[in-house]
């Protein structure tokens, strides 16, 4: 489930959110949902004496614990990588950044108009 999440969230959040504290911290907070969850879920079986638990009861789940770390490091590689390419210097999300607005109220049914500092393409 900690997979799922971070596979369906991370990249979008650093892709679609313009700062990354706000995306880092969104995705850290699914991957605390999701590790409550799973967690608490692998608990119970293994504590119910389920046919195949997760783990044991009288081991300490280290494997679980590092493969959980390695996942959340793997999701927050791929929110830096959907900002890095959501707001990269020709990325989609780029169009509008960069310049100022100002009013405009020669131009009919368009109140404010964006003036980037880049050059145009030919």
């Amino acid at each position: 489930m900690i997979a799922v999440v971070t596979i369906l969230s991370a990249f979008r959040l650093g892709f679609f959110l313009s700062k990354r504290l706000a995306a880092n911290t969104t995705y850290a907070i699914a991957n605390l949902w999701a590790f409550v969850f799973q967690g608490s879920y692998l608990m119970l079986g293994s504590v119910d004496g389920g046919k195949n638990p997760a783990f044991e009861t009288s081991e300490f789940p280290l494997s679980y614990g590092l493969v959980t770390l390695t996942i959340l490091a793997v999701g927050f590689g791929l929110v830096q990588l959907g900002h890095r390419v959501g707001r990269g210097p020709h990325g989609p999300l780029r169009q509008f950044g960069g310049g100022s607005w100002t009013r405009t109220s020669s131009t009919p049914g368009r109140l404010w108009t964006c003036e980037t500092a880049r050059p145009e393409k030919t």
